[in-house]
This record gives structure tokens, sequence and C-alpha cells, in this order.
């Protein structure tokens, strides 16, 4: 889950503090404490999150001639590629592409051994392409780097609840330019969609409807044939027969006959996930009689504005000032984000500059917030967009995060800068929380400090 300025994200979107920071919070990898919590949501973080979400469900959604009704599963054009390479012993791999609920230990690796033991003869590898608390929006950036440098026969698209506060608009262009991105590297490779669920979505499908982010992804879906498999909807249906309940708290006793299927609002027990994958295995048998291998058609986009050429772009050391420096990848941040961020640079002193130029619409940086986050102060073609914040309430620890510089540019040559503020944020919000823990440091929370790992871009970077 994420919140953010415009819905619901728990996931930092680089909001410009300047005028009030969103709450945001990650938690992708088991990691030490000082450094990052796997969960580290507070109550108060959940009530601010299902308030949210409410919000973007029955009671704000969109009228319900503009919601889809679900399905348990929709064929369309199938997955005949991935089935074919199955039945015939090849090398398979498996790309799971979503959330917490994918990075989980349960519907992945429990699907994946499903794989493995129906087609024994094949072997089956997976990708984990799953990053806590993001959606489609950062997705589509991050799909070539996590997701087809890795070739997959078959990818995994799990991004309903974390796309549950955007816009429709938003979901298209971000999850149609997934899927063109996907096809135009591969028109082999199978893709499906698959929705979980949160209990916010719960009242639309009770009203017999897909909640708004899944409708979205639905006719997405639609446009290209891609299958999608409906968890959520199994989900409402045994919660309305009274036969599962969540959230459920995990030190008590669940009423006798009742199937706790979350402790909070959205992330599945155990239980929860065995249900998850008995869905998508009966599903993928369906699937699996009425494919046919053969390359996937591109047709003509769903939004002309979609973002298909998203993409990361590495920092080279010609774009930055000489005070900074790359982190050692063998211990501390440079080691725990490694797998997403390979090379994060970091600046500490007021003054330093990252700058570059490209010829396109958006420019964010992939980066780190924390408890020594400092302000940038972000500048297109000469002229100060923004200052935006890299610490917020819950920076008790490090995490991954999205700083915006400019979208909606005309697209044509811009230049770029991102330089270090000498002003720090406004710590005393998480340090009231914090100064009397054992072990509390307050040079932790002092800094000015940038860590960026890559450049974001629609369009193309303009080298020097």
């Amino acid at each position: 889950m994420r919140v953010c300025g415009r819905g619901i994200r728990l996931w930092w979107q680089g909001s410009n503090c300047g005028g009030g920071c969103q709450p945001a919070i990650i938690a992708a990898w088991r990691q030490p404490r000082h450094l990052v919590e796997e969960r580290a949501m507070g109550r108060d973080a959940w009530l601010l999150v299902g308030a949210l979400l409410m919000g973007v469900g029955a009671g704000l959604g969109a009228a319900e001639a503009e919601l889809v009704p679900p399905k348990l599963l929709s064929i369309r054009g199938g997955l005949g590629n991935v089935f074919a390479k199955l039945e015939a012993g090849g090398v398979v791999s498996i790309a799971y592409f979503g959330g917490s609920i994918t990075a989980a230990p349960g519907w992945r690796p429990k699907t994946l051994k499903w794989f493995q033991a129906t087609w024994p003869k094949a072997r089956v590898t997976e990708v984990n392409a799953a990053i806590g608390g993001t959606g489609s929006d950062l997705g589509v950036f991050r799909c070539g780097q996590d997701v087809l440098a890795h070739k997959p026969d078959l990818v995994f698209v799990e991004f309903a609840v974390n796309d549950g506060g955007a816009a429709p608009e938003a979901i298209y262009r971000s999850l149609e330019g997934i899927v063109r991105q996907v096809w135009r590297a591969n028109p082999e490779t199978d893709i499906c969609f698959v929705y979980t669920i949160h209990k916010a979505f719960i009242p639309d499908y009770e009203r017999g409807f897909c909640n708004r982010s899944t409708t979205a992804h639905e006719k997405v879906a639609d446009h290209y044939a891609i299958p999608s498999i409906n968890m959520a909807m199994r989900v409402a249906e045994l919660h309305k027969a009274g036969k599962l309940i969540f959230p459920f708290p995990p030190k008590e006793t669940p009423p006798e006959g009742k199937m706790v299927f979350a402790h909070d609002d959205c992330h599945p027990t155990d239980a929860g996930h065995e249900l998850f994958t008995q869905v998508i295995t009966d599903a993928l048998k369906e699937i699996q009689k009425a494919s046919r291998p053969g390359p996937h058609k591109l047709p003509e986009p769903l939004r002309p504005d979609n973002w298909e050429h998203a993409k990361l772009v590495p920092i080279a050391p010609s774009m930055l000032t000489s005070g900074w420096r790359k982190l050692p990848t063998d211990d501390g941040l440079g080691k725990w984000f490694g797998n997403r961020l390979p090379a994060i640079w970091e600046a500490t002193r007021p003054g330093e500059k990252l700058s570059f130029r490209f010829k396109g619409t958006l420019a964010r940086l992939y980066d780190l917030v924390g408890p020594d986050g400092g302000k940038a102060i972000c500048s297109v073609d000469g002229k100060v967009t923004r200052t935006v914040q890299r610490f917020d309430m819950y920076c008790t620890g490090h995490r991954l995060a999205t700083l915006p510089i400019a979208e909606g540019l005309e697209d044509k040559e811009h230049a770029v800068t991102v330089e270090v503020s000498p002003e720090q944020p406004d710590r005393e919000p998480v340090l009231k929380q914090v100064r009397g823990q054992k072990g509390f440091d307050p040079k932790r929370y002092d800094g000015t400090v940038l860590r960026v790992g890559y450049i974001m871009l629609l369009g193309d970077l303009i080298n020097p």
C-alpha cells in the first residue's frame, strides 16, 4: 500500500515537502532495524491508509457505470507460449512483478513450486521483481532492469492494490507502458494480470463490481487480450458468505469455521496465500486448455500518451560535482539496496550538484530517503521548479524513493540540475518519537544528504 498526495500509495512519491510532506512507508527487504523495519508501519499509519483507501472505494469511487463486473478468470489471448515451453521440457523463466503481496513468501513461491511439480522435466526459474509498496507507476520505469533484462517467458503483473489510489488515466499510462515494453522486447513473452485485494475494495465487490484500479487493469487487459485472474473476487465471495475474516489480530483465536485471510487490511496470512494459489493454479489449468502458442501483436495504443518509453538511466560520474561518492556495495546501504540500485551516489555537502540534459517530458530520480536526508533543489532550464525533502515522519530508517523533478514538459531538450540544499528538513516530528528509545543517536538525524541511484526519464538522455 502507498499514500501519496493524490491517492493511496504507501510508497514515497517524492512530493514537494516544501509544501508539506506526504506520509509514506516501504518495507521491501529484511534488514537490520537501524536501516528499515520490514513492516515499519505503525497503527496510526494503517488508520490513515484505511481512511484514504475507503475514500477511493465505495464512498468516493467512480460511478458504477464506469466499473466492470468481476470475473474469476478471463482467458482472452491465453498463455500459449509458456505452456508450450513447459510441455517441451525447456528452460522457463517466470517473472513476478508487483508489490509487497508478491514480495512475501506466499503465492509467488507457492505457484513457482506448482509449476515445477507439474512440469518436472522443465527447468522452471523465477525472477522476483516485487518491491513492497510500489505500483505500476514505478514499475513502468524499472521494468527493463528488473524484468526484461532476465528474459522471462511469463510475467505475472500484480499492481491492482498498490494502484488503488491512482486515477484510472494514470494507471492506463503506466500499465500500458509495461505491456508495450514487454512485447517490444519479445512478442513471445506471455503476460498474466493477477488481482489481489484490500479491505476497502470489498464494498465494490459485494455490489457486483471490481474496484476502480482493478477496472482500469481490466480495460488494459481487454485491449491487449491479456489473461487475468481475480483472486480478490474469491476473497470477497467468502467474506460475504461469512467464511473468511480480515483484518484479525494475530494473537487472538479466530471464530470456529472462519478463515483468517489477513491480520491487516491486505497482506494475506499463509492461509490467504494458499487461497490465492488455489485460485491461480485452477485458472492456469483452464487457460492452458484454451491457449495456442504464437507471437503477441501490439495493437494501436489505448492511450497515445502511455509510458512505453519510460526508463532508468545510470548516473555517470561526469554528471556529478567533485563531492559525490559511490557507496561500497559490500556493506551498509550500498549492500542492502544493491539489488535495486546497483550504484548509489551520495552527496553530503550543500552546493553539490547532479546535472544532465535530456529530450522528453518527465524527469525524476530513483533514490533513498532516510533519517539524515536533506533537501534537493531542482532546476529545469535554469529555473527552480521545486525543493524536495528527502526525509519524512516515517524516516527512522532508509528506504527506496522517487524524487520528482518535473513532468508535463514540452517534448524538447531540457537541462536539469539537482543541488544539495544547505537547509535541513524539520526532523522534530520523528525526534519526538525516538528520543527516549534505547540507543538513540541524534547524529543519525543530522545531515543534508542526497543518495541517488538512477535518473528516471520519459525521453532520452543527451550525452555530453
